[in-house]
């Protein structure tokens, strides 16, 4: 296949900055796809701790002091480089103070839309000033998401980008880029450019940039081909299904794949004892140490449920709220819960854990080494999702002989197969319903096959087996980005 010449823009990348999956996500694909041969450029703000951080930033004088206006307002960026850690390419950051040198990575400030219009166009000035021609510009999320509408507009003029192409990838269709009609004047399209945005919403007096991305991109992704199929038939499609439905011959989804240099249990640095499918002693050794430090008074013989995430309705976390007190009265079992997230989930786990001492751990937050840990040392992993674009806990789960018990939605979907004990077939334990009862059976389902050692082995060797790198998930990105190169944009 043809090497490509391959944009990337993120909000957000691995190792330099992260929030969520997304920073995953761009953090593996730029490297992966620079292995494939492809020239690969990806750009991403300059914020605040990018500045303290260990990166080796060098200016690109092609790209200093470039200015523009947006509304009125004349906006200078320079263009620095590092190289991605074990990759042989640069990302480039936007350096722009007054929008990205700022207390966080995102905010509620009422420029938010802003920054990342003035970062979409600072790229395409960079991409010119670099004598770039992507094949595919990639964006990620309504952050970039009207790169298409720009490139259609603002900057049809330059035959720089007349063979461009576009592919947006939805990493969570909740959060879409509201802005207020008013930003018409920043957007700066002019009447025919304007006739590009949805009529309906402008009457209403917004803007939504994800909507705008969606209508105008060549190819939309998402990241697991359930959660493309969810979000086009109904309600989680937040409002974008009918659009979604409209462009259906133009939606993929591909599912994410995870880094297992950094997950695996051959080698993890953060355990104390490596294991494999074929000597699970170590995985023993990490339960007791994590038994030690979350402060749980159990015998190891004892079931160990994880948890890893953000404390929101979306992680179906409201169903633990009447779940879990009852389950720990009837069954046998600890917790041990490691997120950050709504403070009345943040209070509930606190007050469980008050309730049942030495049997549920929680600490608020997050620490990358407990974790490792914790997906380690658990026998089950529990993740309730109302909604899961994709989900990488189950996928670590599944790697370190950790039984997902997981809903039937999204990613989650895709990467998890219920077990049957009377075949020995599946990896792990699926329920459909989105209620405290489907979440109290999984429960105590999975701690069923449990007490069956023999079953529990078979089930824990199945999910070890299982490969979602992104060796194996690359290809499926390659093909797609050598299709829409080619002029093709039917998913």
């Amino acid at each position: 296949m043809a090497a490509l010449k391959l944009c990337i823009l993120t909000s957000e990348m691995m190792p330099f900055a992260k929030t969520g999956g997304l920073a995953d996500v761009t953090g593996a694909l730029a490297p992966e796809l620079g292995r494939l041969g492809h020239d690969v450029r990806a750009f991403m703000p300059l914020y605040r701790n990018l500045r303290a951080g260990p990166w080796d930033l060098e200016d690109v004088p092609t790209a200093s002091q470039v200015a523009f206006s947006v509304g009125g307002i004349r906006y200078e960026f320079s263009l620095k480089a590092a190289l991605l850690p074990g990759a042989r390419h640069q990302v480039y950051f936007i350096d722009c103070p007054p929008m990205f040198d700022r207390r966080s990575y995102y905010t509620e400030d009422a420029d938010e839309y802003r920054r990342f219009l003035i970062f979409t166009r600072a790229v395409i000035e960079s991409c010119q000033r670099l004598a770039f021609a992507p094949d595919v510009f990639h964006c990620n999320d309504w952050h970039t998401a009207l790169l298409p509408l720009l490139l259609q507009t603002v900057y049809s003029w330059d035959r720089l980008f007349a063979a461009s192409r576009t592919v947006l990838t939805i990493h969570n269709i909740g959060y879409q880029g509201f802005m207020p009609a008013g930003a018409l004047a920043d957007l700066a399209l002019g009447p025919a450019g304007e006739g590009l945005l949805d009529g309906a919403d402008l009457a209403a007096g917004i803007i939504n940039a994800l909507k705008t991305g969606i209508k105008l991109a060549d190819v939309v992704t998402t990241v697991s081909p359930t959660y493309a199929r969810e979000i086009c038939a109904g309600a989680l499609g937040m409002g974008m299904q009918d659009t979604l439905r409209a462009r259906l011959d133009s939606v993929i989804g591909i599912l994410n794949g995870v880094d297992y240099s950094e997950w695996d249990p051959r080698h993890d640095k953060y355990l104390e004892a490596h294991f494999s499918a074929d000597d699970l002693d170590g995985k023993a050794v990490n339960k007791r140490g994590l038994i030690a430090s979350a402060g749980l008074d159990i015998d190891p013989a004892v079931p160990v449920i994880g948890m890893v995430g953000r404390l929101t309705e979306q992680k179906g976390i409201d169903l633990l709220v009447g779940t879990l007190p009852r389950f720990l009265e009837k069954r046998q079992c600890a917790f041990a819960i490691l997120g950050a997230g709504d403070l009345r989930y943040v209070e509930f786990f606190e007050g469980l854990s008050r309730r049942f001492p030495g049997r549920v751990s929680f600490h608020a937050g997050y620490d990358e080494a407990r974790a490792h840990l914790i997906e380690a040392g658990s026998d089950a992993f529990l993740m309730p999702s109302r909604y899961e674009p994709c989900g990488l806990n189950q996928m670590y789960s599944l790697r370190y002989g950790t039984v997902p018990i997981v809903r039937n939605t999204g990613g989650l979907a895709d990467s998890v197969v219920h077990f049957d004990p009377a075949t020995g077939l599946g990896t792990g334990c699926v329920f459909n319903d989105y209620d405290s009862f489907a979440v109290e059976w999984a429960l105590g389902t999975t701690l069923d096959w449990f007490t069956d050692r023999v079953s529990w082995r078979r089930l824990m060797r199945n999910a070890m087996a299982q490969d979602f790198s992104w060796t194996r998930q690359i290809g499926q990105y390659d093909r797609l980005f050598q299709r829409v190169a080619a002029g093709s944009s039917s998913a």
